[in-house]
């Protein structure tokens, strides 16, 4: 079977900075399911499975623009330590951290702290990267009505409810 909408791709993958240094992989042992056509991925990375099947090896690479955006100068931002959720011994730079917002919770890092205030940066950690995936198709099925409902896949590699 092919992918194509309303399958279910299981994959593993290798993702590193074009030309450098790997940067996140799939589990071993565990590969990533996702509901092809629903936007669980990437679409430049869900443009270029198209039409694979199982045992397909596929390498992508993405500018920017196609993966997490450039890096925006206005998501760094200086906020009051109470606006970090959960408790922290002790916050450092680099640190990922999670912050309430007016949106809702956002992912944050670290950039400067101090015993009130720190300036975090919610840019994606790989934005304004020309990223790469080495991906290996390990299986391609059908989606279950309960998957379609759902927007995503679920078992081995996929969403548990």
């Amino acid at each position: 079977m092919k992918i194509a909408q309303d399958t279910v791709a299981t994959i593993s993958y290798q993702l590193s900075e074009d030309g450098g240094a790997l940067l996140e992989q799939s589990d071993e042992g565990i590969p990533m399911a996702y509901l092809h056509g629903h936007k669980n991925i990437l679409a430049g990375l869900e443009e270029a499975l198209e039409g694979h099947e199982e045992g397909d090896e596929v390498s992508v690479t993405l500018a920017p623009e196609q993966a997490y955006g450039a890096v925006q100068p206005n998501a760094v931002q200086k906020v009051p330590v109470k606006h970090l959720v959960g408790k922290y011994k002790r916050l450092l730079p680099g640190m990922l951290v999670k912050v309430n917002t007016e949106r809702g919770t956002r992912d944050a890092r670290i950039v400067k702290a101090g015993k009130f205030m720190v300036q975090i940066d919610t840019n994606h950690p790989f934005a304004g990267k020309t990223l790469t995936f080495n991906v290996v198709v390990r299986d391609v099925r059908e989606a279950t009505p309960e998957e379609m409902s759902h927007g995503h896949a679920h078992g081995l590699g996929g969403h548990h409810h």
